[in-house]
């Protein structure tokens, strides 16, 4: 609440509490010099994040959040600028914990329980991370989704006094997750989009509607998918979150709002297309028209503004972060 309260004041500061003002902007050729504002915006806010991580000599930094809320970026942004302190960030993957897909459960229509902390590997993620910071070498899983299967290769690791580890995943608030590391040590941020931008006085924008958007075109930039097969399973990512994730927020030392004003008016051109591809006859055609609707509200910005560290890079592609 008090991340959107700021974020509130911080567009009241500049005059821009609604979209009219916003496509203003884009239509007096001055969205550039806005999205540059907002890139400064957010990054200062990492900034504060990581100078108390530092003072606190933190040994464990986590960083969680819902589906597309751009929780890669903000590890990657959190490591280098931890990197400009002097330590030397290292970056895990939750996701290389999974259990073997022949021991994850099912639902009732077949699906794996992927969104269940379950389905990791607990135990082992638990005394690898001991492990580090007893200084132990460890090596490290990779988990390769076509086997389903974990593999180790030579990825070990051995922690040197500056180094500072940094895990990204969904379940990264959730204490379970890393019970068997001292409390003090941990550093847990809740990473997410909250937006106090208005569509007029009376209509605000949902940050679900904005996280599907960018998983939409994210996952048909870089994995293929139509916006079909996004649309069709984003209940279940909703319920998935709705169970573990967002009861843990209040585990979190810092909020990162990884809010982008400007993105739905970028996010408009990659996904529109994408949306009109889907024909009435589809069960996700009413869904599509909705998403659609609530687009025409923004003009179109040009994905060539975005600057290749932005965490909207993370879903249009091209990001400095690869």
């Amino acid at each position: 609440l008090d991340e959107f309260i700021k974020y509130d004041e911080w567009l009241e500061t500049l005059k821009i509490p609604y979209v009219s003002a916003l496509n203003e902007l884009v239509s007096n050729s001055k969205i550039e010099d806005f999205i540059e504002l907002n890139e400064i915006h957010q990054n200062s806010r990492i900034n504060e994040i990581v100078e108390e991580i530092y003072n606190k000599k933190i040994k464990v930094v986590l960083i969680g959040g819902p589906s597309s809320s751009g929780k890669t970026t903000s590890a990657k942004k959190v490591a280098l600028y931890l990197q400009n302190k002097g330590l030397h960030p290292f970056l895990i993957s939750v996701d290389d914990y999974y259990k073997e897909r022949a021991d994850t459960e099912k639902d009732e229509n077949g699906n794996y329980k992927y969104e269940e902390i379950k389905a990791l590997d607990i135990e082992l993620f638990n005394t690898q991370m001991k492990d580090l910071l007893d200084g132990k070498e460890v090596i490290m899983p990779t988990f390769n989704f076509k086997t389903g299967k974990k593999e180790y290769g030579d990825k070990s690791k051995k922690l040197n006094p500056d180094d500072i580890i940094i895990i990204e995943g969904l379940h990264t608030m959730n204490e379970e997750l890393t019970s068997k590391i001292s409390r003090d040590v941990k550093y847990k941020i809740y990473a997410s989009p909250f937006t106090p931008l208005g569509i007029d006085r009376h209509n605000h924008i949902s940050t679900s509607d904005i996280r599907l958007l960018r998983r939409i075109v994210r996952d048909n930039v870089t994995r293929g998918y139509t916006p079909e097969h996004t649309i069709k399973n984003w209940n279940g990512v909703r319920t998935g979150e709705e169970q573990y994730v967002f009861p843990y927020q209040e585990e979190a030392d810092a909020i990162l709002n990884t809010i982008l004003v400007y993105e739905i008016g970028v996010l408009k051109v990659y996904v529109e297309p994408l949306l009109h591809s889907i024909k009435k006859e589809s069960e996700y055609y009413i869904d599509a028209k909705r998403l659609i609707t609530f687009l025409n509200s923004f003009f179109p910005i040009p994905g060539s503004y975005v600057p290749k560290e932005s965490i909207l890079r993370e879903f249009i592609g091209n990001s400095y972060f690869k």
